[in-house]
Formats: structure tokens, C-alpha cells, sequence
């Protein structure tokens, strides 16, 4: 077997492992890999990747991005051990709509948000409470954006410290449990009003402009960067990078991780280990070298 065919069935492994079928892609893939070893290639390039991707004639371009993205992942998973192999970009061949990579925020850069945040001015001075407020809960809980703006007092325990996240996405329900840090913060929030998802978002494309996280870009003026989900996003990649860190058995862990995200099911969490290259790395080691009793 050569290497290529090798450090796919190694992917194949992993993927599947993580909970993924991927019966479509293991049989494309193969069918790459013959084809670069064909054309004498001991490494993905972005050029072959594409004229693998565009043979089919006669089909629609989403066929063509649907086979060169099944490579994009292959190739991203490969290039953590192989350095020679080129990842074709994100927008080669494009079709429809596809799930942006998520920004995962640092801790710093949270917490220069929420210090810009607390510099902003109003007339009643409740700006910058609000904002700082809504970026710490958003960070430390995972929640949705529009499950923060929702909020009601009444679906706030100070006593108990838990959330109550009515009829959000597909009509759930769940109690989301807060960190103290996080409970003080809502207290001393109680007077605040709430803010519609428009003047949040606006609001903090200019904190990320202020910071640094964004940059004017044509006739956008706060540019493209970083979005308030993306909070969620780094609140499930932190967790599981814990998890996979302390050793933990992460196939037990998830569905818990997907129950406090609100997920209809685990498969959507699993997206998070996919997107994210350090999740994919750790969860690679993990599947490559089994986790042995009294080891980590």
C-alpha cells in the first residue's frame, strides 16, 4: 500500500471514529489517490485536486465543489504531517452556501472586547454595561445570540444560577447552569434593557474594528470578521479541547456538550471537532494512539 492510500485509510479511521459514515467520500478519496499516483504525485497539489474534481463532464459545478471539498478536508487533516501537501482554497469552485469556518476567539481577545465594551459611552451609561454583559455571557455559557437577546428577568435564577432558554432553535427548551463569574455579572445587570439582534451585531463589528479584529474593506465599513455565534463556536472547541487534553473519553462526553448546546442531535457537535484544525489533530492522536488505563 502506498503512502497516500495509507494516510487515507489512517482519515478513514479517524473520521468514522468521530461518528462520521463518510461512505461517499472514503470512495471518492480512493479514487484521487489512484489518481495522483497516476500522475507520479507523491503529494496533494492544489492543480491536480482541481482537475480531479472537474472530470466528471456534463454535471452540475455543485458536483465539482462537492468532490474538491471531500479533498479539502482530506488535504487539511494530511498537511498537520505532511507540510508538502497543498490545500486547495476555500472558494475554488464554489456552489450554494457553505458553513464558514468558525473564529475561535483567544482569551485575551475576549477580553479586550469586553474592556472596549466598557469604554463605550451612553446617557444613561447602560452601553457599555450592556455590551460587556452580553459578550461574558455569551463567552462563558455558549449560547446563541438570539438566545442571549431573548432573555427575559424571569428566565434568570440569581438564586440558583441557571438560565432558562425558552422555545429556541426547532422549538427546545433546556436549563443552561452558569458559572458564578457569570451569575454576579447578571445581577449586577438586572436594570438593563434589552438590545435587538441588529444594533448587537452592529455594535460589535465596531469593538472587533476598535481591536483590531476587523478592518474597513471596500464599501463595507467594519469589513468581515469574527460574529457574535463565533462565541459559541469557541465555547464548544475550548470544552472538547479540555476533554481531549485530560484524557477524557470524548465519544462519552459529547451527547452531554451537545444536550447544553441545544443540539437536535450529537452529529451537529461533531462539526466542531471537523472545523476546528487543533480539534481534528487531538482527535486524530487520540484514535492513532489509543488512551491506555492509568494514562493519559
Amino acid at each position: 500500500m502506498s503512502a497516500l492510500h495509507e494516510a487515507l485509510a489512517q482519515y478513514v479511521a479517524v473520521r468514522r471514529a468521530l461518528g462520521t459514515r463518510l461512505a461517499e467520500s472514503a470512495v471518492a478519496l480512493g479514487q484521487f489517490v489512484t489518481f495522483l499516483e497516476r500522475e507520479g504525485a507523491a503529494h496533494i497539489t492544489t492543480a491536480l485536486a482541481l482537475r480531479w474534481a472537474m472530470t466528471p463532464p456534463g454535471v452540475q459545478r455543485a458536483t465539482w465543489a462537492r468532490r474538491l471539498s471531500m479533498v479539502r478536508r482530506f488535504a487539511m487533516w494530511l498537511s498537520a504531517v505532511d507540510p508538502h501537501t497543498e490545500v486547495p482554497p476555500p472558494r475554488a469552485l464554489t456552489a450554494g452556501h457553505r458553513r464558514r469556518r468558525p473564529h475561535i476567539f483567544s482569551d485575551a481577545e475576549i477580553g479586550r472586547l469586553m474592556v472596549e465594551a466598557a469604554r463605550r459611552r451612553s446617557r444613561t451609561g447602560l452601553r457599555p454595561l450592556t455590551y460587556a454583559t452580553l459578550i461574558g455571557l455569551l463567552a462563558s455559557t455558549g449560547l446563541r445570540p438570539g438566545e442571549a437577546l431573548a432573555l427575559d428577568r424571569a428566565d434568570v435564577d440569581l438564586e440558583q444560577g441557571l438560565l432558562t432558554i425558552r422555545q429556541s432553535k426547532f422549538g427546545k427548551s433546556r436549563i443552561v447552569p452558569v458559572e458564578p463569574s457569570t451569575h454576579e455579572a447578571l445581577r449586577d445587570y438586572e436594570r438593563g434593557q434589552r438590545v435587538t439582534g441588529g444594533t448587537a451585531r452592529r455594535m460589535f463589528a465596531v469593538l472587533s474594528c476598535a481591536i483590531g479584529l476587523r478592518s474597513p474593506t471596500g464599501s463595507r465599513r467594519w469589513g468581515r470578521g469574527p460574529r457574535l455565534q463565533d462565541f459559541r463556536h469557541t465555547f464548544a472547541t475550548t470544552r472538547l479541547v479540555e476533554w481531549y487534553r485530560a484524557g477524557l473519553d470524548v465519544e462519552r462526553e459529547l451527547p452531554t456538550l451537545s444536550t447544553y448546546l441545544g443540539h437536535v442531535e450529537v452529529g451537529l457537535t461533531y462539526w466542531y471537532i471537523e472545523a476546528v484544525p487543533e480539534l481534528l489533530a487531538l482527535a486524530t492522536e487520540r484514535v492513532v494512539t489509543p488512551h491506555r488505563p492509568g494514562g493519559v
